[in-house]
């Protein structure tokens, strides 16, 4: 049985371009050779040159463990989806939508 592929949208596909070019830049920046990179993420030379590429066919898992090689940049997955300021407005559209408190509720809001 092959590998499924996912219809990657342009926009998608040239955000990975840019992230992989971005790794890319910060490994140079930091010196660092594309081999040892690898060997230090448990991949393949040709993976890593897949990452630099922006290829969707690789796992995220395996973008992190490079992040991470270089200097615990993984952390910066935090940042994903933080501000999420079109969820926050659907959010507020639904709690503005008809529903009020009950009397208690607001009670207990004021004691607070």
């Amino acid at each position: 049985m092959g590998k499924k592929s996912t219809a990657i949208l342009p926009q998608t596909k040239d955000i990975l371009e840019k992230m992989g070019e971005q790794i890319k830049l910060a490994r140079l920046r930091r010196g660092l050779s594309a081999e040892a990179v690898a060997r230090q993420a448990g991949i393949s030379r040709t993976t890593m040159c897949s990452v630099e590429k922006g290829s969707p066919s690789v796992a995220i898992g395996i973008y992190a463990s490079v992040l991470h090689v270089m200097n615990e940049m993984d952390r910066d997955l935090l940042y994903i989806a933080r501000e999420d300021e079109f969820g926050r407005k659907l959010q507020d559209l639904s709690l503005m939508a008809g529903k009020r408190a009950r009397s208690g509720d607001r009670r207990r809001l004021f004691l607070k």
